[in-house]
């Protein structure tokens, strides 16, 4: 199509004969008219995407850290469990004179975050790691923790991770009840406890290096074969104070030896300091699923394609050619690029709704990922400031998400960039990822280029209105 300048009459014409010719490819389109632009359309430039797996990444510095057993109907099962180091409250800790122990419970902060069924009941169990886990080789959602046979303590039960509890707490001997945020709360083992903590000498309460080679740490992972239902995934923050092993005991009152004081502390987790470690152990097992088929064919292009957090799936797309249309179409400016994608019809019932934001990056020639222009605010002068803008968010009337990508499109079409590999993933609703998510469980089943009859018009698409440049 050909913009040329015209005097007023034959603009008005060639307005009503432009509006009165309809193209194929614009029906059905839902343009707002407040950011329409004038120009050509094209909508059937091809998109090639296959589902892949995602890399491996350390798991010690989250916002949340994830604990569950999930079966998806779907997905196959997913299982991660967790190591955590126990800290002191402050070095050269003492716990006086003739310390006995009444009760230690291992409390883990929810983080907000829960994704399966909530009706399942979960049988979760602790045991001490039998190595210091600040000494571990690696902590990569792959990597293992060994753990002692010991079981220290279980809790069997459904999850509320947005549920405040009213608990017991000591303070200068009284007990008292305080209302705290969201926790799992797990009675541990008197007698290992008094045996390996308040037992401990001098030296070893010293300092965290000294505790972590004398205590190791605690592994905690949900026992699938005495929970019941299909499971679920919840998320634990450590970031802050409320999470800990916290102990309540008595010792000998200190200017009276015949008077008792009784006490509670909290041995610390979190991951805000140097000894303080946690990690993940996170596994995926696809068999028998449409997941194994297509990672078994990478070169097959499939109807829907799959992107699931927990370093598990992201979809790697192309658009192999861009610079033919460049070249036949000729000098074109982009005025707008969206990259529209559909959610598989059915993928979300309740509760496996589908992923509510999905983050869109790019390989650069060292494969170290890159935003792409449109979202590379501070880098690239046209970035979009407004993430809302630039897409990605999950539009549940919909059912799709949709990028902004006007400047990547044009970048690759005149050979700006080269696509060493453009890739989708799951991200957090509240954080915009370009590394593997591990603070979310949600997934996402999308279509892709190539239609699926029996499931309607779910299809992956790219829309570019451009202006031919004479």
């Amino acid at each position: 199509m050909k913009f040329i300048k015209l005097d007023l009459l034959t603009l008005l014409i060639s307005l009503f004969l432009f509006a009165s010719c309809e193209k194929t490819a614009t029906i059905g389109l839902e343009i707002d008219p407040n950011s329409a632009v004038q120009g050509a359309l094209v909508d059937t430039l091809t998109i090639t995407s296959r589902t892949v797996l995602d890399e491996n990444v350390s798991t010690t510095s989250l916002t949340r850290h994830p604990l569950g057993y999930f079966k998806d109907p779907i997905f196959g099962t997913t299982e991660s469990s967790l190591a955590l180091a126990v800290t002191l409250p402050y070095d050269a800790y003492s716990f006086g004179t003739n310390a006995q122990l009444d009760s230690a419970v291992l409390v883990l902060s929810y983080g907000g975050e829960f994704y399966g069924d909530s009706t399942s009941n979960y049988n979760v169990e602790v045991r001490q790691l039998s190595s210091n886990l600040f000494d571990a080789p690696s902590f990569n959602n792959n990597a293992t923790f060994p753990a002692n046979s010991l079981l220290l303590g279980s809790k069997t039960g459904r999850v509320y991770p947005t549920t405040g509890l009213r608990v017991s707490d000591v303070i200068s001997g009284t007990d008292t009840l305080k209302t705290v945020k969201a926790q799992m709360r797990i009675k541990l083992d008197n007698s290992f406890i008094q045996n390996n903590v308040l037992g401990l000498s001098a030296a070893s309460l010293y300092g965290n290096n000294s505790f972590g080679n004398s205590f190791k740490g605690l592994q905690v992972q949900v026992n699938k074969a005495n929970s019941t239902g299909n499971g679920g995934l919840m998320f634990f923050d450590f970031a802050g104070d409320n999470s800990g092993l916290m102990l309540y005991y008595r010792k000998q009152n200190i200017t009276t030896t015949t008077a008792t004081d009784t006490l509670s502390v909290n041995f610390p987790i979190n991951t805000t300091a140097a000894f303080n470690k946690v990690a993940a152990s996170i596994k995926h097992d696809y068999t028998g699923t449409p997941v194994a088929t297509q990672l078994s064919n990478p070169n097959q292009q499939y109807a829907v394609t799959y992107l699931q957090p927990l370093v598990g799936l992201r979809n790697k797309i192309s658009f192999p050619y861009l610079g033919k249309f460049y070249g036949e179409v000729g000098n074109i400016v982009i005025n707008k690029a969206e990259l529209v994608i559909d959610l598989s019809t059915g993928s979300d019932t309740q509760p496996l709704f589908a992923a509510p934001r999905l983050s869109l990056y790019r390989y650069d020639i060292a494969e170290k990922r890159q935003n792409v222009p449109d979202n590379n605010f501070g880098f690239d002068i046209r970035a979009i400031q407004d993430p809302v803008v630039f897409g990605g968010y999950f539009n549940a009337a919909k059912k799709q998400y949709i990028f902004v990508v006007t400047s990547y499109i044009q970048d690759l079409m005149t050979g700006k960039l080269k696509d060493y590999g453009t890739y989708l993933a799951p991200t957090p609703s509240n954080e915009y990822l370009l590394t593997p998510s591990l603070s979310s469980g949600a997934r996402a089943v999308i279509g892709s280029f190539k239609k699926n009859p029996s499931a309607g018009d779910n299809i992956m698409k790219l829309n570019v209105y451009y202006t031919k440049i004479n």
